[in-house]
């Protein structure tokens, strides 16, 4: 019934499987991918022709994970798969980033890549399963793919590279987090988090990623050769040459002068006259004629700068070819805010602030893995005015939160730990200007904004962003590239880290990869940036605050003993509620017996630990403390003090004279001073109040005379039998042993003078 194909291969000590032909045998292309219990299916589908007038290449991809997958039903209300999560928005980007460079210039028919998480065995990162599961789809779907690719993540444990390694140790244990995507022969897409490492590190992570991604190829190339759909047939002849020779002597010098325009606005509106005198020209021509001929001018600006660039190493805004534009930093710049600052390098500007809060602050995340917190967020917005256009303003789209995590993975790598700053950190990041890179922006006003705010992190940390024109065997690496640069040229290659080394590195390809020697080259020209970049950021402030802004909580942490964090809560909660509510500050407790104390008032902290410490301290014999009359009996009060302690001071010990009633002295809620007289075997504890000077707190001397002590007593003679004393006088049944009886009548008692024998126990009456 089913012609399935499979092929097979041990990659990175696990089996990695794909087969096809068993399951969605509909689509033009659909494989399914195992890697040790990880199973994904991926199935592919690609309109047959293309909508008229369309001018572009409509590529989606969509990453699901399923919650069934891992044995889990969604938390929350709705117990269904809903929108994209973050994590399934950023490996939609991570399948189609090193895809869509392998399309064909003009193949403009839509495409669907559906990637479905089936089956996760909490070791293997489905993201790696899910693009090697797309590659071999698109490979064997007939469409114009010039792939196979291949990814696959290495990390760096005891200096050793290590591929695919177990999820929770890719970091936790190693210094390195990096996917690598490419074809057999050449590099096409970078994304990592790193732990400083420096850049022969990371190019030899490259490397061996590189290396073992061509296994995999190999693997899926034996699978479409046993499973491909015939290719496609398509025209792509519109050469656009003659056209494009056409234009230059209309519009060419118009562009060349518009391009050595440094200011991007003047040179907008150069380059909007050119392509409109050049519409004007071909006004007449048809529909398909005017859209080529739109797409030759594009080609035309892009062999204007990118000739210029290689022949004489003349960039759009007249800078060196490393040379890195105007910085300017500002912080503290925002009143109210825990942190701010503005950063300005050439047109591209962000406005950064910190914001610290308590551990209920932290990100909850229902994924396959279950829930896990996070207490740093980083959170990107691009309005659209910051590009001088008009569009969509509202929710962030997957270039935002793709941006927004680059970023993230920058910054994250140099922050304390929870123990040394126990505070929730959440940096916005809003673009108000663009024209080149604004992550590597969001890095640098974001790391400033840290500091501003107090975050005492290892070491500043810089982003660039470098490009790359790439002809035939020339290549020019450039710093700090511009909007354009970027457009026109093939690399996008962005670097982080501090002056110890790299902290991510995030690279995309629009050719057919690049070589070692080229990353290289971009790495050692980076490193040069970064550091100047430091430079700038140090003019602003050079390291962290010591003290937090006066709006920021305050959080001190306390360890008690595992056995006393029920006293601290108190039955349902009770003592800590209370704590909350009497002194205003937050308190969080953890299952270790860590106590946070969090308020922006420093002395609502210092009241609940204060009320914390008395909970948990052991009173102390002879030691005064003040306490609260919580209870008054007729014997004398229960005084509360250290917090959740009650002792009892005895009436004879209010004052050094004879007190005939407590209330006399003291009424329910009343502060008083107390000395710890005695604490029993129980834990029960005698207090006084006539030994301390209730005003100031000084222990007195004891002026009253001590008791005379009591004259022994004659024994008492033989008390005889006393019978048995088990009855009950008003007849309830036996009583418990030591009970009744009165005690000094004998058997004939109820029958002496005085006696009353109504009380005389029923088995001691006669019967008549």
């Amino acid at each position: 019934m089913f012609d399935t194909k499979t092929v097979s291969l041990e990659w990175g000590g696990k089996t990695l499987t794909l087969e096809t032909g068993r399951i969605a045998r509909q689509a033009d292309g659909a494989v399914l991918a195992t890697y040790g219990e990880t199973v994904v299916l991926c199935a592919v589908t690609a309109a047959k022709s293309v909508k008229e007038g369309q001018d572009f290449f409509p590529l989606t991809v969509h990453y699901q994970e399923k919650f069934s997958s891992a044995g889990r039903i969604p938390g929350g209300f709705f117990k269904r798969e809903r929108g994209a999560t973050e994590k399934e928005t950023l490996t939609s980007r991570l399948i189609d980033r090193p895809v869509r460079p392998l399309f064909p210039e003009g193949f403009y028919n839509e495409i669907n890549v559906i990637c479905q998480v089936l089956s996760y065995d909490g070791e293997t990162e489905a993201d790696i399963v899910a693009m090697i599961a797309a590659s071999a789809a698109l490979t064997i779907s007939g469409v114009p793919f010039m792939g196979p690719i291949s990814g696959c993540r290495v990390g760096m444990i005891d200096g050793e590279y290590v591929l695919n390694p177990k999820q929770e140790t890719a970091l936790a244990e190693g210094t390195l987090d990096l996917v690598v995507a490419g074809t057999h022969d050449a590099v096409m897409m970078v994304e990592s988090e790193a732990k400083e490492l420096t850049e022969e590190d990371m190019l030899g992570a490259v490397m061996f990623a590189h290396k073992a991604n061509q296994q995999v190829v190999q693997a899926i190339i034996k699978l479409a050769e046993q499973a491909a759909k015939e290719p496609w047939e398509i025209d792509l002849s519109d050469d656009k040459a003659a056209l494009k020779e056409e234009l230059r002597g209309l519009i060419g010098d118009d562009i060349a002068a518009a391009y050595k325009l440094t200011d991007k606005s003047a040179r907008s509106e150069a380059l909007n006259a050119a392509r409109a005198k050049a519409k004007e020209h071909f006004a007449d021509a048809d529909g398909q004629k005017q859209m080529t001929a739109g797409k030759a001018v594009k080609k035309l600006e892009a062999d204007i700068v990118r000739g210029a660039i290689l022949k004489d190493g003349s960039r759009i805004d007249g800078r060196k070819l490393d040379q890195v534009r105007p910085i300017e930093g500002m912080v503290g710049f925002l009143p109210r805010t825990h942190g701010s600052a503005l950063f300005t390098r050439g047109e591209t500007q962000a406005i950064c602030t910190t914001t610290l809060g308590t551990k209920e602050s932290e990100q909850m995340i229902d994924g396959l893995e279950g829930l896990s917190y996070s207490n740093f967020m980083l959170h990107y917005n691009f309005p659209p005015y910051s590009v001088g256009e008009v569009g969509r303003f509202g929710a962030p789209g997957r270039r935002e939160i793709g941006h927004g995590k680059l970023a993230w993975r920058a910054l994250h790598p140099v922050l304390p730990s929870k123990e040394d700053f126990p505070y929730t950190i959440r940096i916005l990041s809003d673009i108000t200007e663009s024209n080149g890179s604004s992550s590597m922006a969001t890095i640098c006003g974001g790391c400033l904004s840290m500091m501003d705010a107090g975050v005492p992190i290892e070491r500043p940390v810089s982003g660039i962003a470098m490009g790359l024109i790439l002809e035939g065997d020339e290549f020019a690496v450039l710093s700090d590239i511009l909007g354009d640069e970027d457009h026109l040229g093939d690399m996008d290659f962005k670097v982080a880290g501090t002056e110890a080394g790299i902290t991510t590195m995030q690279m995309d390809i629009k050719v057919a990869g690049i070589t070692q020697e080229i990353m290289g080259k971009a790495l050692e020209q980076a490193k040069a940036g970064r550091a100047h970049i430091l430079g700038e950021m140090q003019k602003a402030l050079g390291s962290a605050r010591t003290e937090l802004s006066a709006h920021a909580p305050r959080i001190e942490t306390i360890n008690i003993d595992k056995s006393k964090i029920r006293d601290v809560i108190g039955t349902g909660g009770k003592v800590i509620r209370e704590i909350v509510a009497e002194t205003g500050a937050k308190v969080d407790i953890d299952d270790e017996g860590i106590i946070k104390i969090s308020s922006s008032d420093v002395s609502q902290i210092e009241a609940a630990k204060k009320w914390i410490e008395g909970i948990v301290e052991e009173a102390e014999v002879g030691k005064v403390y003040t306490g609260k009359v919580v209870n008054i009996v007729d014997f004398g009060a229960f005084v509360n003090f250290m917090g959740g302690k009650d002792g009892l001071v005895h009436v004879s010990e209010m004052k050094n004279e004879r007190v005939e009633k407590p209330t006399d002295v003291v009424s329910e809620g009343q502060e008083v001073k107390v000395k710890v007289l005695e604490i029993d075997n129980r834990g029960k504890v005698r207090l006084s109040m006539r030994v301390v000077d209730q005003e100031t707190g000084e222990e007195l001397e004891d002026t009253r005379p001590a008791r005379e002590p009591r004259e022994k007593r004659e024994p008492r003679g033989d008390r005889g039998d006393r019978g048995d004393r088990g009855g009950d006088r008003r007849g309830r049944g036996p009583r418990r042993s030591g009970g009744g009886g009165n005690r000094n009548r004998d058997e004939n008692e109820g029958g002496k003078e005085g006696g009353n024998p109504d009380h005389m126990p029923a088995f001691l009456k006669d019967d008549d």
